[in-house]
């Protein structure tokens, strides 16, 4: 699993989130997130299965959605928009500060990646 600690701005600098972005208008989630992952890492991507729940953000303005993904090719993901990127197995998602709308993700996260991982 990819993390992504942001860079900026300063209240949440050095937090942990997963890639991906706001949805454009016309633009469906998974072509967000294809967007996305080329805008800030780079790389091109398949789109899997949804993992969790809605999580409510910014006062109920909008919803994290989160996608399983894979790369597309032999491109390796670049910290375009981040201080760092890192690669986590299910046991060591806690080794990192997730922004709180990430956790829900990140417990969810844990028996997908135990189950494909073993």
């Amino acid at each position: 699993m990819l993390g992504c600690a942001r860079s900026g701005p300063p209240e949440v600098a050095g937090r942990w989130e997963f890639p991906g972005g706001k949805v454009e208008p016309g633009e469906s989630e998974e072509a967000a997130l294809i967007r996305e992952c080329a805008e800030e890492l780079g790389v091109r991507v398949q789109i899997g299965d949804r993992v969790g729940g809605d999580v409510p953000m910014g006062h109920g303005r909008s919803v994290l959605r989160v996608y399983l993904a894979r790369l597309v090719g032999d491109d390796e993901p670049k910290p375009l928009e981040h201080a760092e990127l890192r690669w986590m197995r299910a046991e060591e998602l806690d080794s990192v500060p997730w922004l709180p709308a990430d956790v829900p993700i990140v417990l969810a996260l844990r028996p997908v990646l135990a189950a494909r991982c073993g």
